[in-house]
């Protein structure tokens, strides 16, 4: 960029930015805003009230809502977060809205441009329709994701990054597994211990337990038998912050992702490579676009395979997987494409009079009858479609 820009970072209100322990998105919005705040960008994060971070903080709700045990309906903390930046918006040059699919909304109805990044899955039963004649700006985390809807003009693919320099390395190694997760069954948890009985190791899981009924369901029924039956050799550990996570992984022999869900990204991938920590993975989602097979680790289809590919992890160089992974996924890279689609959305909204340019001088506050006019104007066409 050549100049810096007034960003406004939005995050879900569900877990705190960054998030103490599970929390994916959560964590790329906070090495995002560290890093835009260090490059002189004026970032205002929207977040939940305990979050920690750099430049202007804007609390949507006083404390995360997951970790205090809420499992309602998302809905009204989601509209009470729109609410707070359509609020402020003529404050911005840009929205960065990390919200899913409620970023949809902002986006069609926002005064300034918005940049959107999906961090989930996007075959689901109502993607079709409401991703049909999409905004603009619209950004996938992996070109798997992209491809689940081909037509939609994507802004760019940019792939997860972290600070992944302070990542152990060198630590001494056991020979055991581990496994890092959710305890549900599209995360292959059970299976993971299969393949641990399987190769003859022991396994430690380090694994959030949910508070739905489904999952408490799963978790009692499913996931404690077989971690009984498994025996001392398989522990669990429950759900571990960032530190501990990251030494369990400098301490394994190697990481297992056997899941069966279609991954968006997978950054407990990259954090098990920063770390030199090989991983057997099922070959599914994004995941081959990230691990390299034969260097990273190792793909298998099922328990069988994987199982037989653990053996094989002796052969690989650990300091070479983490040093390519510092390149591929550093938060710096992450930060250099956001700027580009910044930058992109900018100059694409002086084409489309969608936003009216600031000149030298000018303070940034439009008038209140062209706001009114301009929100008008977009819930009216929001209305027609």
């Amino acid at each position: 960029m050549t100049h810096p820009l007034r960003i406004a970072q939005v995050a879900p209100p569900f877990e705190r930015v960054p998030p103490r322990a599970y929390g994916g998105t959560e964590r790329i919005v906070h090495g995002l805003v560290t890093e835009l705040d260090r490059r002189g960008h004026q970032v205002t994060t929207f977040a939940s009230g305990d979050s920690v971070v750099p430049g202007r903080h804007i609390e949507t709700v006083p404390e995360a809502l997951r970790p205090l045990g809420y499992s309602g309906d998302s809905l009204p903390y989601m509209q009470l977060t729109l609410h707070e930046i359509l609020a402020r918006a003529t404050e911005f040059d840009l929205i960065h809205s990390h919200l899913e699919w409620a970023s949809l909304l902002l986006a069609r109805v926002s005064p300034v441009p918005v940049v959107t990044t999906f961090h989930g899955r996007l075959d689901l039963p109502w993607a079709d329709a409401l991703l049909r004649d999409p905004p603009a700006g619209l950004v996938a985390i992996s070109q798997n994701q992209a491809n689940t809807h081909p037509d939609v003009p994507w802004a760019a693919v940019v792939h997860n990054g972290l600070r992944l320099t302070e990542a152990p390395f060198g630590h001494r190694r056991t020979d055991a597994l581990c496994f890092v997760g959710r305890v549900a069954p599209e995360k292959g948890i059970v299976e993971a211990i299969d393949i641990a009985v399987a190769a003859g190791r022991p396994l430690r899981l380090a694994a959030k337990a949910g508070p739905t009924s489904v999952e408490r369901d799963y978790f009692e029924n499913v996931f404690r038998p077989a971690l009984k039956a498994a025996g001392s050799d398989v522990e669990f550990l429950g759900e571990l912050d960032q530190a501990d996570r990251d030494q369990l992984f400098a301490q394994s022999y190697a990481s297992l992702m056997p899941g069966s869900w279609p991954e968006p990204f997978g950054l407990v991938l990259i954090e098990s490579l920063a770390c030199g920590t090989p991983v057997i993975a099922r070959r599914i989602g994004a995941l081959p676009e990230i691990l390299r097979d034969g260097i990273d680790g190792f793909f298998g289809d099922d328990v069988t395979e994987m199982a037989f590919k653990v053996d094989r992890v002796v052969d690989l160089d650990r300091r070479a997987i983490r040093e390519s992974v510092l390149d591929r996924f550093s938060v710096e890279r992450m930060t250099d494409r956001y700027e580009a689609v910044y930058a992109a959305s900018l100059e694409a909204s002086k084409g489309d009079g969608s936003v009216r340019q600031r000149g030298a001088g000018d303070d940034g506050q439009d008038e209140p009858e062209l706001l009114a006019e301009r929100r008008s104007d977009r819930m009216g066409a929001l209305s027609r479609r």
